[in-house]
C-alpha cells in the first residue's frame, strides 16, 4: 500500500471535513467569481492559504483559470510554518489525503527534481500551505499528480541571500514545466495588527508584481522582520521559474485581507492581506 500523507486541515477550522460539505463550500466560492479573461497562456497561479472563510474566495479567483483544464502534474511552492526544513523539503508519502480523496505524489518529478536540488524528506509535517491548494485543484481537475515543495527560508527572516535559494530551486524547476504541468505558489501577504497598514503594504506589493519587476520584489520582501508576503520565497521562485519558461506578463484577479472578509476594521487588530494571481506568456 502506498503510504499516505493524512490531511492536518480538516478540521472545520481550515475547511470542512466533511466531502459534501467541502465541494458544496469550493462550489459557492467559484460561483461568486465572474467568468475568467484570457491574458495568454497561464504558466503559473498565486494563491493565498488561510482558512477558506478567510482566503477561499479569493483562491478561487485562482482556480477558476483552470476550470476544464487538463493539466496532469501539478507543482505545488508554499512556506514551512512551523518547521525549518532547509531550502526545499517535501513530506515523503507517495498520496496527499483530503476529504476529497487522495492524489499521488508525481515519483518521476520528485526523481527530476532531486538529481538538480537536494530535498529534505521528511516523515511528517503540520504544513497547511500546501495542503489548502490541494481540494481546490481536486475541484478544478479530473485526474493529476502532485509535486509538493516547502520552503523554510523567508526573505523577511533571512535576508537577500535567500534569493540564490530561490534561483537554484527555479532552475531546477523549470525543465519540468510543461503545456501540461501547472505551477501554483501558495502565499498570502502582509500580516500585520492593522487593517491600514496591510491595506498599504499590499497595495505596494501590488504594484510592484504586475510589473514582474523580481529584485525591486525581493527587496520590499526584506523589510525589518515584517511578511510583506509569508510565502515570500515561494513566490519569487514561481516568478523566477516561469519567467525561465517565457512568462512575461502577471495579472493580480483579485486582493483583499481579513478585515475586508470579516468587517473587523478596528485598530490593533490582527489583519492579513490574500492575492490572486495569474502569471501568463504572451
Amino acid at each position: 500500500m502506498p503510504s499516505v500523507r493524512p490531511s492536518v486541515c480538516a478540521d472545520d477550522r481550515w475547511y470542512p471535513s466533511d466531502a459534501a460539505q467541502l465541494r458544496f463550500l469550493l462550489d459557492e466560492f467559484f460561483a461568486n467569481v465572474p467568468s475568467a479573461q484570457s491574458s495568454g497562456e497561464l504558466v503559473a497561479l498565486i494563491a493565498p492559504h488561510a482558512g477558506y472563510r478567510f482566503s477561499g474566495q479569493t483562491a478561487a479567483y485562482s482556480y477558476t483559470h483552470i476550470q476544464g483544464a487538463d493539466y496532469q502534474r501539478v507543482v505545488v511552492i508554499g512556506p514551512s510554518h512551523f518547521a525549518d526544513y532547509g531550502a526545499q523539503a517535501m513530506n515523503r508519502a507517495e498520496m496527499y489525503e483530503t476529504p476529497l480523496g487522495a492524489v499521488a505524489v508525481d515519483a518521476k518529478l520528485v526523481s527530476a527534481l532531486t538529481a538538480q536540488v537536494p530535498i529534505n524528506f521528511v516523515a511528517y509535517d503540520r504544513e497547511h500551505s500546501l495542503e489548502m491548494q490541494v481540494p481546490f485543484l481536486q475541484r478544478q481537475l479530473k485526474n493529476f499528480t502532485l509535486l509538493p515543495v516547502m520552503m523554510s527560508h523567508p526573505f523577511y527572516h533571512f535576508g537577500v541571500l535567500v534569493r540564490n535559494e530561490c534561483e537554484t530551486l527555479s532552475h531546477a524547476l523549470a525543465p519540468l514545466l510543461d503545456a501540461n504541468t501547472l505551477l501554483v505558489a501558495s502565499s498570502d501577504l502582509s500580516h500585520l495588527h492593522s487593517y491600514d497598514a496591510v491595506t498599504y503594504f499590499d497595495q505596494g506589493f501590488e504594484n510592484l508584481i504586475v510589473e514582474y519587476n523580481i529584485g525591486a520584489l525581493i527587496d520590499y520582501m526584506v523589510n525589518e522582520g515584517e511578511p510583506r508576503a509569508c510565502g515570500d520565497m515561494a513566490i519569487i521562485t514561481t516568478l523566477m521559474a516561469a519567467q525561465l519558461r517565457g512568462a512575461n506578463k502577471i495579472r493580480v484577479l483579485h486582493r483583499t485581507n481579513s478585515g475586508e472578509v470579516t468587517g473587523i476594521k478596528e485598530p490593533g487588530q490582527y489583519t492579513v492581506g490574500y492575492m490572486a494571481a495569474g502569471i501568463y506568456k504572451t
